[in-house]
């Protein structure tokens, strides 16, 4: 009854805060200033051409730093779930010559094109999460093939560590520069690409934060790619 109790308490505080907001705004005025902000200002204030990679890296990237470290939380939440002492692949049989051979041909293409995908976020749909996750792909694609195949485990956690750091420390210089964490110091202080909106060279350090984010979601999710096709070995 205790927790039941606790919980409508909280939803009704929540719900009181919701309509003192919405309170605040006169019925059929536009609710929708902020946004309209974001598409006003964006190329001005970021460099960036896609709106939605402004908002998501730019306007809101602690948010998106959040969002990173929750994918970090739950990679290792699997890991420990699956461990064990020793494990080893569950496939005992290779690929045919036909998905061995395509795979031979097709991963550094798909690696290319997720690498592309988070390079050119500021310009393109796209971004670090769908580029990591595409990359993840191509590992995928190695592990289904190939019955030996191991993922460079070192490697892949030094990676996966460096850009979390870097992500961070993106931030702290923004902190001391400009006042706030995330500042965009590459655009707003270094000029990078203010007459080059619309090209790769621009956006701040937008395509700076999307490499870090794809790094960083190629090697979780190939990790998690990793626990999830082995299996305990009995002794």
């Amino acid at each position: 009854m205790l927790k039941r109790a606790l919980a409508i308490i909280t939803l009704l505080i929540i719900g009181y805060w919701l309509a003192q907001g919405l309170a605040g705004v006169p019925f059929g005025e536009d609710r929708m200033l902020v946004a309209q902000y974001y598409l006003d200002h964006v190329k001005e204030q970021t460099g960036a051409v896609n709106t939605v990679t402004a908002v998501v890296v730019n306007y809101r990237g602690f948010d998106t730093l959040g969002e990173v470290t929750v994918l970090f939380i739950a990679s290792t939440g699997v890991g420990a779930l699956l461990w064990r002492k020793k494990r080893e692949r569950t496939a005992k049989t290779e690929g045919s010559i036909v998905l061995t051979t395509g795979t031979r041909l097709l991963a550094p293409f798909i690696m290319l094109f997720g690498a592309y995908i988070f390079i050119h976020g500021h310009l393109t749909p796209g971004g670090g999460f769908p580029g990591g996750a595409t990359i993840a792909t191509a590992f995928l694609l190695l592990y289904m093939a190939f019955t030996v195949y191991e993922i460079p485990h070192k490697t892949f956690e030094k990676v996966e560590g460096a850009v979390g750091m870097a992500y961070v420390l993106v931030g702290l210089i923004g902190l001391a520069i400009g006042g706030y964490f995330l500042y965009d110091w590459i655009w707003q202080d270094w000029g990078f690409g203010v007459d080059n909106v619309g090209r790769l060279l621009s956006g701040g350090f937008i395509p700076v934060i999307y490499t870090i984010i794809g790094l960083k979601v190629g090697t979780e999710l190939s990790g998690i790619i990793d626990n999830m096709l082995k299996e305990e070995v009995s002794e």
